[in-house]
């Protein structure tokens, strides 16, 4: 397991993924303050506010857009060539790469929210001089949105390893968002923790009173997610293993 991660992690260096793991979240704090400059009431609420304006926004579609970008950067190296040969040719089993290819995407998912977290605290201190620093609580729900990436990472991972489409596994996430939303909004709680992109969108809220949430960060939504996100995160893996075990050599 560690050599097949070291591997992933070597790739990276010459990697795209660092311009979406950078550019993704700055747009989003882009957004938000300027959706702030250009509003009248400004922040009413102070940290709360700018957090609705540029995380919460950033969970709606382009979190899960991201993991999918990230995804497919992540296996289009092994759909060149003879990559995809040599990489089922090697001493480690088919979850080992799986589980591999998806703790780089999520190491990468949590860098992402990093740059995001550091945006927002920037843009809140340098542009609207906000008071104090941004609430704990703020960074307690950026780490359960790292775990919620989990089964979306796990997902996207599979939908890239399966395609050589750059593009395909992109649209599902686009649409597997908005079903999430959907989910979200109809209230359907234990059906949440099933769906990927519903678990990534609730951990997304965490906190805020938006939509589905009571606007406190409780530990039974937090079970939810973690376990929900863990449990699907890993059978999503064990699936996406067997396919490779069954698919093998091209």
């Amino acid at each position: 397991m560690m050599g097949s991660l070291r591997a992933e992690l070597i790739k990276l260096r010459r990697s795209s993924s660092w311009v979406v793991v950078a550019g993704l979240p700055m747009m989003a704090v882009a957004t938000g303050a300027a959706n702030t400059v250009f509003s009248r009431g400004g922040l009413e609420d102070g940290w709360h506010t700018l957090w609705l304006r540029t995380v919460v926004f950033h969970g709606l579609f382009p979190l899960a857009v991201g993991v999918a970008v990230l995804s497919s950067l992540v296996w289009r190296v092994e759909h060149r060539g003879g990559n995809w040969n040599a990489l089922m040719g090697r001493e480690v089993s088919s979850r080992d790469v799986v589980t591999s290819k998806v703790t780089v995407i999520v190491a990468l998912t949590a860098a992402m929210q990093v740059v995001l977290l550091l945006g927002v605290i920037v843009v809140g201190k340098v542009m609207f001089g906000l008071p104090g620093m941004m609430p704990s609580r703020y960074v307690l729900a950026g780490g359960i949105i790292v775990v919620a990436s989990i089964p979306v990472a796990a997902l996207q991972s599979g939908l890239s390893m399966s395609v050589t489409s750059f593009a395909a596994p992109v649209a599902v996430a686009l649409v597997g968002a908005g079903a999430g939303v959907v989910l979200l909004l109809a209230r359907i709680d234990l059906a949440v923790p099933l769906v990927p992109y519903a678990v990534l969108g609730r951990a997304s809220r965490l906190g805020t009173g938006t939509f589905d949430d009571g606007g406190t960060i409780t530990a039974g939504a937090v079970i939810m997610i973690v376990v929900g996100a863990v449990v699907v995160g890993a059978a999503i893996i064990i699936a996406s293993a067997a396919a490779v075990d069954r698919r093998d050599i091209r």
